[in-house]
């Protein structure tokens, strides 16, 4: 095993102790000292797989007396069944209530567009769409439009990509190049391996596509679990696995390098699609995409414009190799082409500079809207008994996303009503995944938070909500 992956080692050890029943509940786990002698490994790989199975609640703290074992919180060793979608229902309700301006929008992933940044942009979108009364109409037939490609090429050479402009594809968001990639690969009835909690909006496109999901568990602060998903492969055909090492949506999670290499060297030939929508976002450490540590030619990158600018753009692109021409002309087959009016604005918008500046603005604003959030929540829901250390979240290290874990019990549906009626809206955890397990889970977003009276006034009602739950 490479040495940058022998934590990976540590943490498959406990856990089948645990397993096994050698290790049970509340029992001390060895210490960092015995364990780094008994496996004749650093104080530091021990360390750090501890703190990785500790972020899973495998195992926890307790103040000068070391790790003990947690309460059957561990991931399952035996792999996940492949699972039918059924979300869309559910999912078109909260939406429609999330975009409602008299709430509250606790829970919305849109960006912050009060920046004069995204002043320029609509005044470039504007001078374009009077240009353009008075050309003949045409399609913006697939890759797209030149000057954009040229902009989004750089943009993912500086996030790391190795790419050239004509290897590139202008879609309609994320979204579509994701369902793209999703119908290069797979056919009705495959099976697709997910990140879990998985984003919602990637559920729905399995759904609509007719694919299987395996849900795979995932760290909030790593990200995707390799044993679980080396046991998947090893007892399901999985056609696809569908990833975001870069601040997963919604837990935030960072996948170090180390894990994205024993990925790579885990999946063997199976295609991978690296969405990587949050990818610019990152507060400090960047990390190499899948996409550049790819040696097979197997990784499909996506990547998109909404979180850095705005939503209601629908510019993303994709990075498919391979799989690009079949790709491309699925584009044509599906509309014949995109809107060229809203392409050539961007890539317009991208030439005159004020792109970079403005991200670097998001990064800071985003980084200090997260803390604040994160400790005025912290701050509402420790005001109760019932809930004092018994909640978790962490703080990402990129995007604007942050995951509340509450006590089993919880019931984030029924909190999302209760919520709606006192004029908040919440984005309730069960739809990030398929059978409600994460129904006393609660993703927020951090994009707009302003530290006043109306967003602490919510974040105490909503805390309040949630003792009541508990205590009724």
């Amino acid at each position: 095993m490479n040495v940058n992956n022998k934590y990976l080692m540590v943490e498959q050890y406990i856990k089948q102790k645990i397993e096994q029943g050698l290790f049970t509940q509340d029992e001390k786990l060895p210490s960092i000292r015995q364990l780094s002698s008994s496996m004749s490994i650093s104080k530091n790989t021990v360390i750090r797989a501890y703190q990785e199975l500790e972020a899973q609640g495998v195992i926890y703290t307790v103040p000068k007396s070391g790790y003990r074992v947690n309460q059957r919180k561990m991931p399952p060793i035996a792999p996940p069944k492949p699972n039918h979608v059924d979300l869309l229902s559910v999912c078109k309700e909260i939406l429609t209530y999330s975009a409602d301006k008299e709430l509250l929008a606790t829970g919305s992933a849109h960006p912050n567009i009060d920046s004069p940044a995204i002043k320029s942009l609509y005044a470039e979108i504007g001078r374009h769409s009077r240009r353009q009364a008075n050309v003949p109409s045409h399609y913006q037939l697939p890759p797209g439009n030149a000057l954009l490609l040229r902009h989004l090429t750089k943009i993912s050479q500086e996030l790391g990509v190795e790419v050239q402009e004509n290897e590139i594809a202008v879609t309609h968001g994320a979204q579509q190049a994701i369902s793209l990639a999703l119908r290069a690969l797979t056919q009705a009835g495959d099976i697709v391996a997910v990140e879990s909690p998985c984003y919602f909006g990637n559920l729905l496109l399995m759904e609509s596509l007719g694919l299987k999901v395996v849900e795979l568990p995932s760290c909030p602060r790593t990200g995707l679990d390799i044993d679980a998903l080396n046991n998947a492969m090893d007892k399901w055909d999985i056609k696809a696995l569908l990833v975001t090492p870069n601040f997963t949506n919604p837990t935030g999670s960072h996948m170090p390098l180390d894990k994205r290499l024993a990925l790579l060297d885990s999946t063997g030939s199976i295609p991978i699609i690296e969405d990587d929508v949050f990818g610019a976002l990152a507060f400090d450490e960047t990390i190499p995409p899948l996409k550049l540590l790819d040696r097979q030619n197997r990784v499909i990158y996506v990547n998109s414009l909404s979180k850095m600018l705005d939503s209601r753009l629908r510019i993303g692109w994709i990075l498919a190799g391979q799989y690009q021409a079949q790709i491309e002309k699925f584009m044509v087959c599906d509309n014949m082409g995109s809107l060229n009016l809203m392409q050539s604005a961007v890539g317009a918008f991208l030439d005159s500079g004020k792109y970079r500046q403005h991200v670097s603005k998001m990064r800071r604003s985003y980084q200090a809207n997260m803390k604040l959030f994160h400790s005025e929540l912290s701050e509402a829901l420790n005001h109760y008994s019932s809930l004092n250390g018994r909640f978790k979240t962490y703080l990402p290290q990129g995007s604007f996303l942050l995951w509340l874990t509450l006590p089993k019990g919880v019931d984030s549906d029924q909190l999302y009503q209760q919520a709606k009626s006192q004029g908040i809206s919440i984005l309730p955890g069960s739809i990030f995944g398929t059978s409600g397990q994460y129904n006393h889970c609660i993703r927020f977003s951090c994009s707009n938070f302003l530290s006043n009276d109306e967003w602490k006034q919510g974040v105490a009602k909503l805390a309040k909500l949630i003792h009541h739950q508990i205590t009724e």
